[in-house]
Parts: C-alpha cells; sequence; structure tokens
C-alpha cells in the first residue's frame, strides 16, 4: 500500500526512525535505525504491516532488504518481529544463501529463531530467494563484517558504519575506513 517514502530524518530510536514527509511523521520500524542520519533525506522502502487493532510500517533502506523482509514474513510461524531480528543481525546475501543452501545451524543464531523455525524457513523459501538480487555491494560489505566481527566489534558498532561506506573501494581498504570510523 505505501511502497516507499522520501522524507528527513528527525529522531531515531533503538527499533525506529521518524521520518517527515509533506509535513507528516511516520514512525517507522527498521533492522538498523543507526543506519540512518538525522536531519538527512532518505527514501525508505516500505512495508505496512496489518494487524486487526495495529498498522506497523516497517521500512528499509534498499528493496532487496525490503523483497527479503517479505518473503521471512511469509514462513509459518515468522513475524514481523522475528524477521527485523534476523536482518538487523545478519546481512541479506548470507542469510539468502543459508535458506538456499538449508543451512539451518547459521538461521538457528538469530534471536527467537530456533530449529523447527529455521528449518520451516528453508522449507518454504528455498529456491524462492534469489541470491543474484542480493549480491554486488553485499558481498564486499559482507567481507567487512565479517573482518571488523573477528576482530571483536560489536554487530551495533559494525552496523552503524556499513551503511556509510563506499563500496566502489576495495575491501581492505573499507575495512580500514571502517575502523577509523568506529574507533574514531
Amino acid at each position: 500500500m505505501i511502497e516507499l517514502i522520501k522524507g528527513k530524518v528527525v529522531e531515531i530510536q533503538k527499533d525506529s526512525v521518524v521520518v517527515v514527509s509533506n509535513d507528516i511523521g511516520y514512525k517507522i520500524y527498521t533492522p538498523n535505525p543507526y543506519s540512518f542520519k538525522l536531519d538527512e533525506q532518505f527514501v525508505v522502502y516500505t512495508h505496512l504491516h496489518v494487524k486487526e487493532d495495529n498498522l506497523t510500517l516497517f521500512g528499509f533502506l534498499d528493496k532487496e532488504e525490503k523483497k527479503l523482509f517479505e518473503s521471512l514474513i511469509s514462513v509459518n510461524g515468522i513475524g514481523p518481529k522475528s524477521a527485523m531480528a534476523i536482518l538487523a543481525t545478519g546481512s541479506v546475501s548470507n542469510i539468502a544463501q543459508a535458506i538456499n543452501s538449508g543451512d539451518y545451524k547459521y538461521l538457528c543464531k538469530f534471536p527467537g529463531i530456533g530449529s523447527k523455525s529455521a528449518q520451516q524457513i528453508v522449507l518454504d523459501l528455498k529456491g524462492k530467494v534469489d541470491i543474484k538480487s542480493y549480491s554486488g555491494n553485499y558481498l564486499v560489505l559482507d567481507e567487512v563484517h565479517d573482518a571488523l566481527s573477528v576482530l571483536g566489534y560489536s554487530d551495533k558498532d559494525i552496523n552503524k558504519v556499513l551503511p556509510t561506506l563506499d563500496t566502489s573501494k576495495s575491501t581492505s581498504e573499507l575495512i580500514r575506513i571502517a575502523l577509523g570510523k568506529i574507533l574514531g
């Protein structure tokens, strides 16, 4: 229903951002709110989740992340909160690859995802999640993420700097830049 919102981020909360567009403020739940910057314009790809007593807007910085979110919530037993937790702690390409390869152990590492849920995700989505659409910049950013994780940095710190990186640079250069921003 609401495909995207283009506007200025006026507030960042622990699980959401407030985006003002045409004098209306939208609270949008997002996997990594710290990937947004205050007082900057963004295009946020949205999914409106409708329950009988609640309308909730979920937002993503790119279409691939939104597409994976919508695939995950189509799985029986996986709700928006679980899908957001998966996207907040994993990269889109790694999640897609784990689904298509049947890697239950990788999927079980996410908060709230046990072995039954992981098996259901693989059963419902294997072969339906196109890895090609999740490649490109994600592969470089995955390498940077993995390198920073090995160095002992938290996902929270890493996810704050990843969206700010220029993926046209080499992986080693991006790691140096990310370290500078984390330590900065």
